[in-house]
């Protein structure tokens, strides 16, 4: 081989260069991707900045500060937070029921909502009566079906302790107990579990049939067919309804304030001042303190102080039902 055509050769090998013009299109056809990506992502980036972003940075500012809707906001520092955690008394407490309701209130709706599903799905006949019937209950409006439940459970003339009376139970005094008061709340959720039922049923309908055959031959029982068959394929279904339901439980507002109005009497009509909780404080949530601070005491800096503890609580909540999924309601893998 002649030494004359190792040039050539090591030409060849050698990488081509890009030129300056080449690398200018490069990067104006990169410029083009990246605006082309923001203007379909530009609905949800102005979507996330107007209704997310700013009223999140707004609260953190206003906790900072004095500032009761009228006059300019003053720096305070920590003032506030420190008045919401020390000097303020129902925070406390607001904080233990929310806390409460978003672990039992939310458990006892799952796991309702869940058994009424698989309930019906192995209906053969009148399956659709018996859908109608349970989801009904979820579209009466919250102040109507409250109202309805303090009726219900009126300690003096309700129809339900009269029944437990008659047949020998102690009837409690349900909203009028400080006790009680949280569990007729629970009761409440649970009777309007039409929605989750509805998503229930979409999932376990959704389970392989051929799966439960399988199982069925090799023995296993229903316990073992729904620990190993039924739980792991609807586990995302789970998450949604427990994650959802935690979010909502962190929001609950009406409810109990509606129970409470009516079962202490005081409708907080013209003239007369209405001190959430009753009885005892056992019905306030945090977001009515959220409401009471700002627009009943026009406390803007402590009410944003609760509003993101609130947050922090519903994403610490959120993100530890998204970490431990698989422990939590078993993996569908």
């Amino acid at each position: 081989m002649s030494t004359d055509t190792l040039p050539a050769k090591e030409t060849a090998a050698a990488p081509a260069a890009v030129s300056p013009g080449g690398r200018n299109t490069l990067r104006s056809r990169r410029r083009r991707n990246a605006l082309l990506t923001l203007t379909f992502m530009s609905p949800w980036l102005i979507g996330f900045g107007f209704s997310f972003a700013y009223p999140l940075l707004s609260t953190v500012y206003f906790s900072f500060m004095k500032y009761d809707g009228l006059n300019p906001p003053e720096w305070r520092g920590v003032a506030n937070w420190t008045y919401v955690f020390t000097e303020f008394p129902q925070f406390w407490p607001a904080l233990r029921n929310t806390l409460w309701l978003g672990v039992v209130m939310v458990a006892c709706r799952v796991l309702f909502g869940l058994g009424v599903g698989m309930l019906i799905t192995k209906i053969k006949n009148g399956a659709g009566v018996y859908r109608t019937l349970f989801y009904l209950p979820y579209l009466a409006p919250p102040v109507a079906a409250t109202l309805a439940f303090v009726f219900l459970l009126n300690p003096g003339t309700g129809p339900v302790n009269s029944l437990l009376e008659a047949v020998g139970i102690p009837a409690p005094s349900w909203f009028n107990d400080a006790d009680w008061s949280k569990p007729a709340l629970t009761v409440l959720a649970v009777w309007g579990v039409g929605d989750l039922m509805v998503i229930f049923m979409a999932a376990l309908l959704d389970v392989p049939k051929e799966q439960y055959e399988a199982a069925e031959l090799d023995g296993a029982s229903p316990w073992q067919r729904f620990r190993f068959i039924t739980l792991p394929n609807i586990s995302p279904i789970v998450l949604f309804a427990v994650v959802t339901g935690v979010i909502g439980a962190m929001q609950y507002y009406t409810q109990p304030i509606v129970a409470a109005k009516v079962a202490s009497g005081k409708m907080g009509g013209s003239g007369e001042v209405f001190v959430p909780g009753y009885p005892d404080d056992s019905t306030l949530t945090l977001p009515q303190l959220v409401y009471n601070l700002g627009f009943s005491q026009f406390n803007y800096g402590a009410a944003c102080v609760v509003a993101l503890v609130l947050f922090a609580f519903s994403m610490a909540f959120t993100a530890l039902l998204m970490r431990r999924r698989g422990g939590l309601i078993g993996s569908g893998d």
